[in-house]
C-alpha cells in the first residue's frame, strides 16, 4: 500500500488509533497491526506516521505534558485500515460540508476513501 498518514491529523482522527499505553511493543514499533495485531510486511503495511503517546502506567504531567512522551511508529493491516476508513467516512461525511457538496474536493473524504479501496483489494 503506498498511502501514508505522516502529519494527516485530520484523517487520523477519524481512524481513531489506540493510545500507546493500549499497545504492544511489536504495535508500537510498526512490526504488528495497530488494531488486530497481526504481523506486518513492508509491502502491504500502511504507514500511520509517527506518534507521539505516554507509555503504560504513566500518567501525564500537569506542568510539563509534553516531558514524558515517547514517540512510536503505528502501522496497519489493509483489512484493518480498510475497516477503520469505512467507519472514519461515514462518521466524517455528514459532518463535513465540502463532503455534502462536492465530496471530490475533501482532502479527508478522499484519503479515507482511498484507504478503503486500497485496504479492499
Amino acid at each position: 500500500m503506498r498511502v501514508t498518514l505522516q502529519g494527516n491529523a485530520a484523517v487520523l482522527q477519524y481512524l481513531e488509533l489506540p493510545p500507546l499505553s493500549a499497545v504492544t511493543t511489536d504495535q508500537s514499533r510498526g512490526a504488528a497491526c495497530v488494531w488486530c495485531t497481526a504481523r506486518l510486511v513492508g509491502d502491504t503495511a500502511v504507514d500511520l506516521g509517527e506518534q507521539m503517546g505516554l507509555p503504560a502506567g504513566e500518567e501525564p504531567d500537569p506542568y510539563e505534558p509534553d516531558r514524558d512522551l515517547m514517540r512510536w511508529y503505528p502501522r496497519a493491516c489493509p483489512k484493518c485500515i480498510a475497516d477503520r476508513a469505512h467507519k472514519g467516512l461515514f462518521a466524517h461525511t455528514p459532518e463535513c460540508e465540502q463532503c455534502v457538496d462536492e465530496a471530490a474536493l475533501c482532502p479527508v473524504g478522499r484519503t479515507l476513501y482511498r484507504l478503503v479501496r486500497e485496504g479492499r483489494r
